[in-house]
């Protein structure tokens, strides 16, 4: 990251897809952006102020952005059509699933604010269902990044890609996560961040960094937990997943639901290549009103709930 960290050590993701937007319109003008009413949530004000003829606002008016990026898609353009994950994929599904996967169109979905980022907003806020959903539309990529590096590195991979791309973008802070020297980022490949054999801890998202925590407080203990980040829920990594399969057992975390989410995506491969005994975290469908944090603390979604999880299924 060029910016430095805040004094609390967390940042805002959605700063690190800006940049990366920016710095791909400045090589490329192609790059558009699309939105719906949401240049300030989407934190593109310096993107139409530099660029005012590449940027598109429609308005609330979801379904008309999405038809608009796939549009400009089929006119050569590289389209980041941005908006509050929750709007976008639930009032705009027809066209996500028809104008951009079933006709292959070169569009980038940006659902920003994603999980429970909009916590006293309530239930119709909250976009906990975005990964389920989008996951089950055939030829659409779909990214969970977990920090401002991996966030910036999937934005840059999916304009590189050649179609339908959606990308969950968070606004709750999270740190970045430590990665060895010359890390990189590739579609469809799982990133192993610790290495262990009593159990495999998959995660991505806003609950990566928990994960990891939750891996070393398990270290301390004597349990061996492998970490791995499936950022890409869609495609899977399949060879990722059976290395964790092999070490027994398999914990998943998410900020989302994990029936249909990446929960129910590995065990799903599981199921039907390396049955192993599973604990799938994630929340459990409409969610009261209250912060993001308190909702992630109230159903278990931290590092003691991870490693609650773990310590169940390597006693079991």
């Amino acid at each position: 990251m060029s910016a430095s960290a805040p004094s609390s050590g967390l940042f805002d993701c959605r700063d690190a897809y800006v940049r990366a937007v920016e710095e791909l319109a400045i090589a490329d003008d192609r790059i558009v952006a699309v939105v719906n009413d949401s240049v300030g949530s989407s934190k593109l004000g310096k993107f139409r102020d530099r660029f005012p003829h590449r940027l598109v606002n429609v308005g609330i008016a979801e379904q008309n952005m999405v038809g608009i990026g796939a549009g400009l898609a089929n006119g050569g353009k590289i389209p980041f059509v941005s908006g509050a994950s929750c709007f976008l994929t639930a009032r705009a599904m027809e066209q996500i699933k028809v104008d951009c996967a079933y006709s292959n169109s070169n569009v980038k979905l940006c659902g920003i604010s994603s999980g429970v980022a909009y916590g006293e907003l309530g239930a119709t806020h909250h976009s906990i269902e975005d990964v389920a959903w989008l996951r089950a539309i055939d030829n659409l990529t779909v990214i969970v990044p977990s920090d401002p590096w991996e966030t910036a590195a999937a934005i840059k991979a999916a304009a590189e890609m050649d179609g339908p791309v959606f990308i969950r973008i968070s606004r709750m802070p999270v740190p970045q996560i430590a990665r060895a020297e010359g890390a990189s980022f590739a579609i469809g490949k799982a990133e192993v961040l610790r290495v262990g054999n009593d159990l495999a801890i998959i995660a991505n998202g806003t609950l990566l960094h928990q994960a990891v925590a939750a891996a070393q407080d398990l270290a301390a203990e004597g349990i061996s937990a492998r970490v791995v980040n499936m950022a890409t829920v869609s495609p899977l990594d399949a060879e990722a997943i059976a290395a964790c399969a092999a070490t027994g057992a398999i914990v998943t975390a998410e900020e989302g639901l994990a029936s249909g989410g990446l929960g129910g995506a590995v065990a799903e491969l599981c199921a039907r290549h390396h049955p192993v005994p599973m604990r799938m975290l994630g929340f459990p469908g409409f969610l009261p009103t209250g912060s993001a944090a308190w909702l992630m603390d109230r159903f278990g979604l931290n590092a003691n709930g991870i490693a609650a999880a773990a310590r169940e299924l390597v006693g079991r």
